[in-house]
Parts: structure tokens; sequence; C-alpha cells
């Protein structure tokens, strides 16, 4: 990379790690949010009586993982499918996710399923699928052990459809003549896999009135892919834009702040049953979409870019995935020891006390498991081939 090109690429990556940084707390807050809504508040009136404060600390984000996870890793094959050049080996692409998410995600489920079932043989079929990430698919043990993860599942079976569809796409591209055809073919593919679980949402919904509490019908891939596939698409404009149509100031900004608005709006007005809580995840997707673009694709730094490149936002993405993983444990553990205060007016100490246990455990997480696993991927070079390592000549 030239020395010209590296501050702008710094920035991105800095604004990435805000973004998981976000993500990670915000979810946090909503799983604190939930238990003190379920357990504490008795389900009659929610934690917080100021509908605005309760909007914000209720936002899902989890589509803002899946957007900005299938926008990193489609962007490779977006570039190679419109623009020519090779892709990384499937081998690899999956090796490399492998060391990312298998150590700590089997560490800790070992780890937790074993504290919650003392006496063999315990809940072994829960076991069995959150090893395999098929938990997903279960009804009853959906949430089990460690509830967060069922989207854990999600991500891994869009690796495999990626490695899949990602070099099938490319290959279709090839013969193609006009850049133009090839981003219509693309985009066209994006939008197929977005509008798919939109009609399986639909016609689950209101042809057969499927309840939202039907885990399988509306967690399941089937339903949850548009977050995915909208994080494909961006790719796929990022990548047929290039460096043109880069937004200034006084565009990025408002659209920014439109995408964080109607995020905002989205939870206030998703009541049980009405139509934004049925298409809640595919329109989230959508601005989770508008939102990243207007953040990465500038010609300069805003205001924005200030409050997600931040330090204690990027060392929180630093952080996010172990974060993730530990957060929901170390909620029930504090709470099942009772040194969470209860009651409504205990929901924001408890979420100040879990924020303080968790981000620790998280760091320690991440420089003790995290960060050694993710050595071992340069084992492989960038064929996928094992990497051969030389001795370093003997100096006199």
């Amino acid at each position: 990379m030239r020395r010209t090109d590296a501050a702008p690429a710094r920035r991105r990556a800095s604004a990435i790690d805000g973004f998981r940084g976000l993500a990670a707390l915000s979810t946090v807050a909503f799983h604190v949010w939930q238990q003190y809504f379920r357990y504490d508040a008795q389900g009659s009136h929610p934690p917080v009586d100021d509908p605005v404060l309760g909007a914000v600390f209720s936002l899902e984000v989890i589509d803002l993982f899946f957007v900005l996870s299938a926008y990193l890793l489609t962007l490779s094959y977006a570039r190679a499918a419109l623009d020519g050049g090779s892709t990384r080996p499937a081998r690899l692409f999956l090796f490399r996710r492998a060391i990312r998410i298998l150590p700590l995600y089997f560490l800790a489920v070992l780890v937790v399923w074993a504290t919650r079932n003392p006496t063999l043989p315990g809940n072994w079929r829960d076991l069995v699928e959150h090893l395999t990430f098929t938990h997903v698919f279960d009804q009853q043990r959906i949430f089990y052990t460690l509830g967060p993860t069922w989207s854990l599942s999600l991500e891994v079976l869009f690796y495999l459809v990626l490695v899949a569809l990602g070099p099938l796409a490319v290959r279709a591209c090839r013969p193609l003549r006009r850049r133009r055809t090839r981003v219509a073919v693309c985009a066209a593919g994006c939008l197929f896999l977005y509008a798919a679980p939109l009609a399986w949402i639909a016609v689950a919904h209101y042809r057969f009135g499927v309840p939202h509490t039907d885990w399988v019908v509306y967690f399941g891939p089937q339903a949850r892919f548009g977050g995915f596939a909208a994080g494909m698409g961006l790719a796929v404009l990022t990548a047929a834009l290039g460096d043109r149509g880069r937004l200034g100031p006084r565009t990025a900004l408002p659209l920014a702040a439109l995408a964080l608005a109607g995020l905002f709006a989205l939870s206030l007005d998703s009541g049980p049953e009405n139509f934004t809580f049925t298409f809640y995840h595919p329109i989230a997707s959508l601005l989770w979409v508008l939102l990243i673009f207007s953040t990465l694709h500038v010609r300069q730094q805003t205001f924005w870019h200030g409050l997600l490149t931040a330090r204690w936002l990027t060392a929180a993405g630093l952080v996010s995935y172990s974060l993730f993983i530990w957060h929901e444990p170390v909620m029930l553990q504090l709470h099942n020891a009772g040194l969470l205060p209860t009651g409504q007016s205990g929901f924001l100490p408890a979420l100040l006390i879990v924020f303080l246990v968790a981000v620790p455990v998280a760091a320690a997480s991440y420089w003790l498991i995290e960060y050694p696993a993710s050595l071992l991927g340069r084992l492989k070079d960038h064929r996928g081939r094992p990497r051969e390592f030389y001795p370093e000549p003997a100096t006199r």
C-alpha cells in the first residue's frame, strides 16, 4: 500500500472498530434491558419509564453485526467479480474464520455448559447443538448455554454460503464484457437474497399466522439472511463506485443522521404485532447499510467519525467478540449471586455493574485466548498453503 493510502485505510479501520464497539456495548445494554423487563419489572412495564431512553436501550443491533460482517467478507469477491483478479481459496477463508471464532467459542460453551450441568450426562443435546452451531434450529434450546450465539450459527452458515456463491459470482461475471452488466448481475443476486427472507416473514406471519415466539421460524437463516444480503449489497455498491462518488460532509452527515433517526424511530415504534415489529430486522439492515456507507464512503472525516474513532469505543471494538461471548454468563452469574439491584429502579445501576465486570473479562479473554489463537492464522500463506518458516541467519 502506498503511504498516501495508509492514513485513509487506518481511519476506515478505526471506524469499523468503532462500529464493532458500538454494536457490542449496545448488545450488553439490550440484554440487561431484557433481563430487567422479564424478571425484575415482571413484564408489566419497562425498566425505564422514559420511552425515549427505553428506545435507546432496547435498540437491537444484531443486524449491524450481520451487515458489517457480510460487507467486509464479500468485498474481495465483489471486486474480483466486477474488475477481475483472484480471490482467496475457500479453504484459506474458512481456516481463518475458524481461527477467528472457534477457540473462544468452544471454550466458552464448554465452560458455561459444565457449570450449568454439574452432573453427567446433563443436557447433552444442548451441548451437541451448540458445538455444531445447530441450536438455532431448536425451538426449545436456541437460547440455552450462550443465548446470544444463535446469531453466531447464522454467521457460520453465511460463511458456507459465501464460499459457494462468491466464486460462482466471479465465474458468472467473467464472460460479461460490460462492467455495468457485471454490476447489475451482482446487485440482482444480492436483491434476491434480501427479498427471499422478506417473503418468508410475510407468508409466515400474514398467511399462516405464525406467532413471533416461534424462534425457529423467525430467527433461522430463512428469516434473518436479509441482514447478510444487505451487507453483500453494500460491498457490491462500494466496489462498483471505487473512489468515485465519495460523499462530502454536507451529504454524509445528514445521511448518517437520517439512518440513526430511522433506527431510533424503528425501536420506538416496534410494539408487539405491528408492521415495524414484524419487519424490524430487514428494515434495520437497510438503515445500518445507509449509516455504514455514509461513514466509510466519504472524502474526509466528519463529526460522526470523531465519535466512532474515540479510543474507548475502538478499544471496545477490539474486544467486541469476547464481550459478545461472555457478557450474558457474567450478567446471569451476577444476578444469581444477588449482586445486581432488583426492581425497576435497579436497571441503570445494574447496567453499570455488568459493564464494569464484563468489559475487563472481555479484555482478559481477548489477550489470553483470542489474540494467541489469531497467531495461528500465520501458519498459511495467501494461497492457503502451509507457510515455511526459516531460522534467522546467524550473525557474528
